[in-house]
């Protein structure tokens, strides 16, 4: 368990670790099943910085904008550069090899750049409202809620587009039944937060599930076009998993 935490912690957070000394099928699945739970310590640091921020007189767009600058620099920017390119090597149209190839450059391309700056603009813009209907005290569960994209995509019927790199490390590494357990377990915690924030258990709930359904989709699309998933669509799937909690978390009725 301890390899896993530090793979976990070191892959998912620019927090430093000491590597773990094995990476096996064991420590990559623990360590999936471990993401929502840093996701969920980011969360609480974020709750605490957007406190602290609204104490001083900051207004929730700004904290929404400031929440999403910390979480980008406390993940090294990992899960929106996996957006990133895998906007690019969807959006290119070209095969399964060329859209790989394409996703492994370093380059960001226009679709990517468009993808990057629509979905953060939307996380800004729903996160504005969620700060002014709940306050800070639901971030931890949002955040953990969308970091259960992870273990999510890394279920055993999930094949890995490429036989090296991230995806294949921790691909079909998860069985289904520990999945459904942590996500039944993040959607407990994440009904306790919005019951303490005044819009009850069942808003947690939801968030979790919007997550699952975008994070669901993003699977089925990538498989049907690049025959699974790479370290890039874990990140998008964890980014367009926030997104749809945040939405969820707003559209709801209040």
């Amino acid at each position: 368990m301890r390899d896993a935490v530090r793979l976990a912690v070191g892959t998912l957070t620019r927090w430093p670790v000491t590597p773990p000394t094995t990476v096996d099928r064991r420590t990559a699945r623990d360590a999936m099943l471990l993401a929502p739970w840093v996701g969920l310590a980011l969360g609480v640091l974020a709750s605490v910085i957007a406190w602290l921020a609204g104490q001083l007189g900051a207004s929730p767009l700004v904290v929404a904008v400031l929440v999403l600058v910390l979480l980008a620099l406390a993940t090294r920017g990992l899960h929106l550069d996996g957006l990133a390119d895998t906007a690019d090597g969807l959006g290119s149209g070209r095969g399964a090899a060329d859209a790989l190839e394409i996703m492994r450059r370093s380059d960001l391309g226009p679709i990517g750049a468009a993808t990057l700056v629509l979905t953060l603009m939307v996380q800004a813009a729903a996160l504005d409202q969620v700060l002014t209907r709940h306050g800070p005290v639901v971030l931890g569960a949002l955040v953990a809620a969308s970091r259960l994209a992870l273990p999510v995509a890394c279920t055993t019927t999930v094949p890995a587009a490429r036989s090296g790199g991230l995806g294949a490390a921790v691909a079909g590494s998860v069985p289904l039944p520990a999945a459904v357990l942590d996500f039944l377990l993040v959607a407990a915690v994440a009904a306790g937060a919005f019951t303490l924030a005044g819009a009850g258990p069942l808003a947690g709930v939801q968030v979790c599930a919007a997550g699952l359904i975008a994070t669901t989709l993003t699977i089925r699309v990538t498989r049907r076009r690049l025959g699974g998933i790479t370290g890039d669509v874990l990140g998008a799937a964890v980014e367009l998993a926030l997104a749809a909690g945040l939405l969820t978390a707003v559209l709801r009725p209040a």
